[in-house]
């Protein structure tokens, strides 16, 4: 039988009220495009929120406008899925700051000017307490679970440590509680390379063309991250591209060189150079001990979940180095700590830190089971 088509609807809701953020600014007329997918019941009691990853969007499902490729999880979201749209009600949003119709730099200010480097700098809170009043509007109140993966678990546990009583569960994919030195580094190489390319104008670049070459670089070094030695090895090793030797010069000689010169390429159709700044640098930002120090004041991870009844389910790959199984593990023993109820597993894949994003039946088994 063919799989059944999930139409998925996309607004935008303009919040009815000033949106405060961790850095002191106000921002007015914030504008939260999002998706949904599935029925909301009755007493609107089957609310899955879904947090989209950095380089992603809020469109999970059907085709994406821009790419005309399948949504980011639509292996996973939709009737009679891992995340059955035949039981929940899915959301997904933009993140503020991102380039797909919620408020970010390319928005256009007060002045009617874009607010291209004058838009302030947010958080990963930020990000969140702007879905929060997204949630306040559509008339939600309780979450079943929220779930993100890489940036988005950041986001699932921002949400269930500032917001407790806004979800019963937390799902929480190849995440950190922090971002690492290297992490950090890593970020700090592409925002250069976007800063560094004569168009980036200092973020005055409009609507035409931008650092396209600083953001292609940018994406080239990030998306090495995302991938594992040994998948690289194996769907590239040292195989040469479309010739029978090397040409002794700087072309893509190697499988690997064109494959992320296309994904840097490509990533500069879809996705706005400023936003890259300021999304990676709420990442780096990020430390949820800092985020709810709790009543010591002493900035403790377990004093982020004291007295939380949220579920929690943290999700690990064996060969993710962004965000190794170790980060996940330090998040459990955090919650352990608190007394809050959480299960960890550590899954074997051979895709690295994309393997949220693929493939692997183990993880769709367990967060089935983890949503019920």
């Amino acid at each position: 039988m063919p799989e059944p088509v999930l139409q998925p609807v996309n607004d935008t809701l303009v919040l009815p009220a000033p949106l405060p953020l961790d850095g002191g600014q106000v921002l007015e007329n914030v504008a939260v495009a999002y998706e949904t997918s599935g029925t909301l019941n009755s007493d609107k009691s089957n609310v899955v929120l879904l947090f989209h990853a950095l380089t992603m969007d809020q469109h999970v499902v059907g085709t994406h406008p821009k790419t005309g490729k399948p949504g980011w999880w639509a292996k996973s979201v939709g009737p009679g899925k891992v995340i059955d749209t035949d039981h929940f009600f899915v959301i997904c949003a933009n993140v503020l700051g991102g380039c797909m119709g919620s408020t970010g730099p390319a928005s256009i200010a007060p002045d009617g000017q874009p607010y291209a480097m004058r838009f302030p700098v947010i958080t990963i809170r930020d990000m969140v307490r702007a879905q929060v009043a997204l949630l306040d509007a559509l008339g939600i109140e309780q979450l079943h679970a929220v779930i993100g993966g890489s940036m988005g678990g950041m986001q699932a546990l921002s949400f269930a440590a500032n917001w407790p009583a806004r979800t019963r569960a937390a799902l929480v994919i190849a995440s950190t509680a922090r971002h690492s030195a290297q992490n950090i580094a890593f970020h700090e190489v592409g925002r250069q390379a976007i800063m560094a390319d004569p168009k980036w104008k200092g973020g005055d670049y409009g609507s035409g063309k931008g650092p396209e070459n600083g953001l292609a670089v940018a994406r080239m070094a990030a998306h090495i991250t995302y991938l594992s030695e040994e998948g690289m090895h194996e769907k590239f090793g040292r195989k040469l591209q479309d010739r029978a030797e090397k040409t002794f010069g700087f072309d893509a000689d190697f499988q690997v060189e064109s494959y992320l010169r296309h994904q840097g390429l490509s990533f500069t159709d879809r996705f706005d150079a400023n936003s890259y700044l300021y999304i990676t640098r709420a990442m780096d930002y990020f430390d949820l001990a800092e985020e709810v120090p709790g009543e010591d004041g002493g900035g403790k991870l377990a004093s982020a979940f004291a007295g939380s009844e949220v579920r929690f389910c943290l999700i690990s790959f064996d060969t993710d180095w962004l965000y190794p199984t170790s980060e996940s593990r330090g998040i459990a023993h955090a919650l352990n700590a608190a007394g809050a109820p959480v299960s960890f597993v550590e899954l074997s894949a051979p895709f690295g830190h994309d393997s949220f994003l693929l493939d692997v039946p183990a993880q769709d088994r367990v967060i089935a089971g983890f949503l019920g």
